[in-house]
């Protein structure tokens, strides 16, 4: 019978990205993830990376060494990630305050620029410019996520590492049952996204770790080029975060939509051609939920569609995936108490900024390393 030191539950690039980092740091690492394809909150991602969006000195900090980690991370892990910098163009609605807006983004670090509507269009000429009042640009890294992904998980596997595709069932004292086997191990870290809640709370195990119920829409390679990547300057979704968090036991009601839906419209083009247009958050407490794709699908290309006219017919798929989130913004990492052994390392509102520093610490301070911002985030 194998003991591992760490079991990862979860490859998505969170534990994927937490997996590679524990085993380079000498541990025995098991990685263990449901399907072989994951269709979770990486595979469907925007794939930005905020850079510029650190609002305290952890934050900034982390921002920081992220930007020097991406930098070399192709090399590292041996695979194109298809890193590189573009605009971030924040459209402000015609119905909100221009200044007002723009004077909320100041305590960022790098506070973006604000945009007449000319200055905007000249930038992305597909926006309308009888939807919006003006705009906020910054530069922003941008990566493929779920080449990203793929490139931790082999350099995982080639750094010793094991993974294997299975169900997780139950987490246990000592490791964790499968539908196929039951793995032991030291020490289990849960990285299972919007699931994560669901699956604790089968251990026994309460913890403020919620979900959103994320859709959007996919195209195949398009002749339509879009120059930036577009999202609203306004973001409902940290606003709905908020709101559904408040009653914490609402939560465990499922099937309980705890606030209305909402629809944050942006876009962004990968370097294949291929786009993805978004989202829809809803705030709905049972994760194996079915929302009405075709009632979903009009009312974001038509939301998209008012902001970028030529994006909104484009042949594509709706997708549907769970988004992990923290309350009050924060996420859930360290030992979860009075569980020995049992882990958490989930929740991030801008996970692929923040994950690969902080695993890079959380491996650190597990080989028995000080790390002053890991200590800070523990729970």
């Amino acid at each position: 019978m194998k003991i591992y030191d760490w079991i990862v539950v979860g490859g998505g690039i969170t534990g994927a990205t937490l997996a590679y980092e524990l085993a380079k740091a000498g541990f025995s690492v098991l990685l263990l993830e449901q399907y072989q394809t994951p269709q979770n909150a990486t595979r469907y991602s925007y794939g930005g990376l905020a850079y510029w969006s650190g609002t305290t000195p952890l934050t900034r900090q982390l921002c920081e060494d992220a930007i020097a980690r991406y930098h070399i991370l192709s090399q590292e892990l041996d695979a194109d990630i298809q890193f590189r910098e573009l605009d971030l163009l924040l459209t402000i609605s015609v119905h909100d305050h221009l200044e007002a807006t723009a004077a909320s983004y100041n305590h960022f670090a790098i506070p973006p620029c604000l945009l007449s509507v000319q200055e905007a269009c000249e930038l992305e000429p597909l926006l309308n410019r009888e939807a919006i009042s003006g705009a906020l640009t910054v530069k922003h890294g941008h990566i493929h996520p779920e080449k990203t992904r793929l490139a931790y998980v082999q350099a995982f596997e080639r750094a010793g590492g094991e993974i294997q595709i299975t169900q997780v069932l139950q987490i246990l004292q000592d490791g964790v049952k499968t539908n196929t086997a039951t793995f032991y191990s030291a020490n289990v870290v849960i990285c299972a996204g919007g699931l994560s809640r669901q699956l604790l709370k089968s251990a026994g195990i309460s913890i403020k770790l919620y979900f959103t119920h994320a859709e959007i829409i996919e195209t195949p390679s398009v002749d339509v080029r879009l120059r930036t990547l577009v999202m609203p300057a306004n973001l409902q979704r940290f606003q709905l975060e908020a709101q559904s968090t408040q009653v914490d036991k609402s939560w465990d009601e499922l099937g309980n939509e705890l606030v209305p839906p909402i629809l944050d419209a942006g876009a962004i083009q990968f370097q294949d051609g291929s786009l993805r247009l978004g989202q829809i958050s809803r705030a709905i407490a049972d994760p194996h939920a079915k929302v009405n794709s075709e009632i979903s699908e009009k009312w974001l290309r038509k939301s998209v569609g008012e902001i970028l006219p030529a994006l909104e017919n484009l042949r594509g798929n709706w997708y549907h995936c769970l988004v992990a989130f923290g309350s009050n913004k924060f996420p859930l990492i360290g030992a979860i108490p009075e569980f020995r052994g049992v882990h958490v390392f989930s929740g991030f509102s801008n996970p692929l900024v923040i994950v690969p520093p902080l695993a890079q610490r959380f491996a650190k301070f597990a080989s028995g390393k000080k790390d002053e911002i890991i200590t800070k985030m523990l729970i």
